[in-house]
């Protein structure tokens, strides 16, 4: 079996100044949008993009991403805890995001930025979508450096199975590494590659909503449930699986509905 290694979650430190692995992911993601989207505005030049309009949706959906991200950890899965340690709150470098709660603040700046500049919501977020899960790739890598969001119990004779000592001797799925693998790398291909060609409104998001939402849902049932504030939910769903089930319909119904 394999242990977590246990990594230093400070990657450098420069006096008071200290540098965390999870911090650099989020760069990583963020680069990674800016060059993704610069490739994606080259191979497809009748959208319009040009590099200063990706460079200002980037910075307002930075803060959409924290913004969104963090309050959806707090609301959706562990408001006790948050409400009583209210400075740990902000404390985003220590890890603790939500996808879901990104993606809301995400979709507020692109809402607001369809306004600015006049195209449709559908128009920002189907060029958006392709650029997303390599940074969803990135931040399952930095929830694996944390050793958090570890998985559930696993057969201690599958090769890959690993002890993560922070929580106990039992050896587990390493489940931030399988999302790493399926939201990230494996959405990402699937998207980038659906979008390189011209397609109805609608239907780049689509894919990308139906994507995740089938690969996280499967990710679910290896990873240790985040304790959600419902407590227990029907078929034994995880709160994850469920705020998933929305983005599953939302997907299917823009790959299926009629577009002129």
């Amino acid at each position: 079996m394999l242990i977590h290694p246990q990594f230093d979650p400070i990657a450098l430190a420069i006096g008071p100044l200290a540098i965390r692995w999870y911090g650099l992911m989020y760069v990583l993601a963020f680069i990674a949008f800016i060059i993704l989207g610069r490739l994606h505005a080259k191979r497809r030049p009748e959208l319009g993009w040009n590099r200063d309009m990706i460079d200002d949706l980037l910075f307002y959906g930075v803060l959409g991403v924290v913004i969104g991200g963090r309050l959806g950890e707090v609301l959706f899965y562990e408001p006790g805890y948050y409400f009583s340690h209210p400075t740990e709150i902000v404390a985003v470098w220590k890890g603790g995001m939500s996808f879901h709660g990104g993606l809301i603040g995400v979709m507020i700046v692109l809402a607001w930025f369809a306004r600015k500049t006049g195209r449709s919501f559908l128009q920002i977020a189907d060029f958006v979508a392709p650029l997303v899960p390599s940074g969803l790739m990135f931040g399952r890598i930095g929830n694996f450096i944390n050793g958090e969001l570890w998985g559930r119990p696993a057969d201690p004779g599958l090769p890959w199975a690993m002890i993560f000592p922070q929580v106990d001797m039992i050896p587990r799925h390493p489940s931030q590494l399988y999302q790493a693998a399926g939201e990230g790398l494996l959405l990402f291909a699937i998207v980038w590659l659906y979008a390189a060609r011209p397609r109805a409104l609608g239907r780049v998001s689509g894919l990308f909503l139906l994507g995740y939402g089938v690969l996280r849902f499967s990710a679910e049932f290896f990873r240790h449930p985040d304790p959600g504030i419902f407590g227990a939910l029907p078929f034994d769903l995880s709160t994850a699986q469920w705020l998933c089930v929305p983005m599953l319909i939302i997907g299917i119904w823009l790959l299926a509905r009629p577009v002129r």
